[in-house]
């Protein structure tokens, strides 16, 4: 045998990699998967918040189809609207402040919550208050439409978030 080699030294394996610290792409991974949760959760947290005006809004379309399909008398749809606001006012307002409402107060009151120009109490939306008391063949399909418009328009400018 060659004494050379006889000097020869064991195969040194280097030490087993370490866990800790992760590798930059790991970080990368978690602080998506951290961001990407965080986005769903708000995501899921205000679709929730929001459950009910998609409901209104359905319950909107549905009295929009009645009245354009005349299965019903106009007047009946005028007091399931008017309900239809009370209970989506009820869903983000205090009890205390929408509750009592009628009349020219409910009026002024979607106006204040609508912003802009006094369209319940001088528009369209007037017909909320009036329609109880006028005949069937009084009341214009043309307001009654824009009225429709109207309670859309304010249902979608309701504050978002979890209804009390």
């Amino acid at each position: 045998m060659n004494p050379a080699l006889a000097q020869l030294r064991d195969i040194h394996l280097p030490p087993p990699v370490s866990w800790w610290p992760p590798a930059p792409g790991w970080w990368l991974l978690a602080a998506i998967l951290l961001l990407t949760t965080f986005a769903l959760f708000v995501w899921q947290r205000r679709r929730r918040g929001n459950r009910w005006r998609r409901l209104a809004l359905q319950e909107l379309a549905k009295l929009r189809s009645r009245l354009e399909s005349h299965q019903a008398q106009t007047q009946p749809l005028v007091s399931e609207l008017s309900m239809l606001l009370r209970r989506g006012a009820l869903s983000c307002y205090p009890r205390e402040e929408v509750a009592a409402l009628h009349g020219e107060r409910w009026l002024a009151f979607l106006d204040r919550t609508l912003g802009g120009s006094p369209s319940f109490q001088s528009g369209d939306g007037r017909l909320l208050a009036t329609a109880p008391y006028l005949r069937e063949e009084n009341i214009d399909e043309g307001s009654l439409s824009a009225l429709f418009d109207l309670a859309e328009r304010w249902l979608k400018k309701l504050p978002s978030g979890v209804p009390r």
